[in-house]
C-alpha cells in the first residue's frame, strides 16, 4: 500500500513560484513512478509532469520550461517546483503513484494523494 500526502499549495500572484511536495509512505520508495496531475474548475484532470520518465520529456507542453520535477529518496518525497506561474495554472494538484513504469495517463496510476489547491491571481 502507498499513501501520498501533498503539501505546498497556496495563493500566489502571477509570475510567482510555489513548490509542491508529495510525501510517500512506503518502504520501497525508489521503485515508485510518480505523476503530477491537476484539475482546474470545470475542466478534465490533466497530466503535468512525471518522474522518473521515459522518452524525451517529463512535462506537459503547458508547463515545460516553468515547472521542474524532482525527488529526494532520503526523505521519501517528490517535488514539483513551479515558477513563472500563470492564472491558468490555478487548479487542484495531485500526485499519483504506480510501480512498474511511467505514464502520462491518470487512469494508469493506482495511488493518489488528497490534492493541494494552487491559486494564481492576475
Amino acid at each position: 500500500q502507498v499513501q501520498l500526502v501533498e503539501s505546498g499549495g497556496g495563493l500566489v500572484q502571477a509570475g510567482g513560484s510555489l513548490r509542491l511536495s508529495c510525501a510517500a509512505s512506503v518502504r520501497t520508495f525508489s521503485t515508485l513512478y510518480i505523476g503530477w496531475f491537476r484539475r482546474a474548475p470545470g475542466k478534465e484532470r490533466e497530466f503535468v509532469a512525471r518522474i522518473p520518465w521515459t522518452g524525451t520529456t517529463p512535462y506537459a507542453d503547458s508547463v515545460k520550461g516553468r515547472f521542474t520535477v524532482s525527488r529526494d529518496n532520503a526523505k521519501n518525497t517528490f517535488y514539483l517546483q513551479m515558477n513563472s506561474l500563470k492564472p491558468e495554472d490555478t487548479a487542484v494538484y495531485y500526485c499519483a503513484a504506480r510501480r512498474d513504469r511511467s505514464s502520462v495517463y491518470a487512469f494508469e496510476y493506482n495511488y493518489w494523494g488528497q490534492g493541494t489547491q494552487v491559486t494564481v491571481s492576475s
